[in-house]
């Protein structure tokens, strides 16, 4: 959209203009802005036509009630514990669009599902599996950092929510562990963390349910350990009559080894959804492997691509429904999800799509 200004903000001045001018063009400037300031933060959004939410998960939400104080549409990638839905009655009175996980997974995965499910007379079955890796395993945990060290964590500690013979239960994160095989990549484990977000209530009813993470093998075996021996723990203990997070300690350590910015990454999802139509079995499965290219990671490729999308169709008026809108009611609409594929092959990130009919 080469005629909108946009605006980078940040909590410090510096790392936005290092961003600003990264990107280069002449729209496109820099400003401070701490979101803890709550007052601040509606006051500043006011100022513009739509926001793009790029924050850690714990100021997704809170981020999301500003823009409705503020009367301004937003786009969102903020893997927020809360539930944004609960937002939706305020978003509707305050007549602004919000959309929330616009990333890759929650983002994409949800907006694969939406479409399958709009096709099919009944759901049974929805299974995820998605991870973003370096392209070929990088000691000591076959990993490198790529997005924010915090959420990361928290996808290892935090109960997974999936479903199981109909109903929503919790297990274990990294459980539910098993070995699958990759086209063009190879072996990899998999195993459960909590992703499914808006599905669990949206898309109803369905037998099960999960999304699970794709690490290289042995990787989960090593979190398990660190996770055991109180790294991730939030509760300061106190060392030399200092107390310290033993978390955030961690996450300045795996911030300082695994951040590698040098190491080129894949991005792989496989999105299944299985269920009948005209009473025969159908399962439709997606499938993406994209690399990094252009000096662009392949998670920025694919968290950034569909946000940008998103915002822009949001921009334009394409997407014109008020409230909180989950991103699987995207893909349940034809021309949007078109829309979206397209933009995203012309950013060369091409997902596949298979239908498999069973007996």
């Amino acid at each position: 959209m080469p005629s909108t200004d946009i605006v980078i903000a940040d909590k410090f001045l510096t790392r936005a203009k290092e961003v600003a001018t990264t990107i280069g063009k002449e729209n496109v400037t820099a400003i401070q802005l701490d979101v803890r300031n709550y007052n601040e933060l509606v006051k500043t959004i006011k100022r513009f036509d739509l926001v793009v939410g790029a924050l850690p998960g714990k100021f997704g939400y809170r981020s999301m009630k500003a823009t409705i104080d503020a009367n301004v549409d937003m786009v969102d990638i903020s893997s927020m514990p809360e539930d944004p839905l609960t937002l939706n009655e305020d978003a509707v009175k305050a007549g602004v669009t919000i959309i929330p996980y616009c990333g890759a997974a929650p983002g994409l995965t949800n907006i694969l599902v939406g479409h399958a499910v709009s096709k099919l007379d009944e759901v049974e079955n929805v299974h995820i599996m998605v991870g973003g890796l370096p392209a070929e395993p990088v000691p000591p945990l076959g990993y490198i950092v790529t997005w924010s060290i915090e959420d990361l964590i928290a996808d290892y500690v935090s109960p997974a929510k999936i479903v199981e013979n109909g109903r929503i239960v919790e297990v274990d994160a990294l459980s539910g562990l098993e070995e699958v095989e990759f086209p063009g990549v190879g072996k990899l484990e998999a195993f459960y963390t909590d992703g499914l977000t808006t599905l669990l209530y949206t898309i109803k009813p369905v037998k099960s349910m999960w999304e699970k993470t794709l690490r290289y093998p042995g990787h989960a075996e090593k979190i398990k350990l660190l996770r055991e021996l109180g790294f991730f723990d939030e509760q300061p203990i106190n060392i030399d009559d200092v107390n310290v997070s033993p978390r955030k300690v961690t996450a300045k350590l795996l911030e300082k080894k695994l951040r590698r910015p040098e190491i080129r990454d894949i991005f792989i999802m496989k999105v299944e959804v299985s269920g009948v139509k005209e009473n025969s079995k159908i399962c439709y499965v997606y499938q993406l492997l994209d690399r990094y290219k252009d000096g662009v990671t392949a998670m920025a490729r694919t968290t950034g691509y569909p946000t940008s999308i998103i915002a822009q169709l949001v921009a334009q008026k394409v997407i014109k429904e008020k409230g909180v809108i989950p991103p699987e009611k995207l893909g349940a609409k034809e021309e949007i999800f078109e829309k979206i594929l397209a933009e995203l092959e012309n950013r060369q990130v091409k997902i596949v799509e298979s239908v498999l009919r069973q007996p």
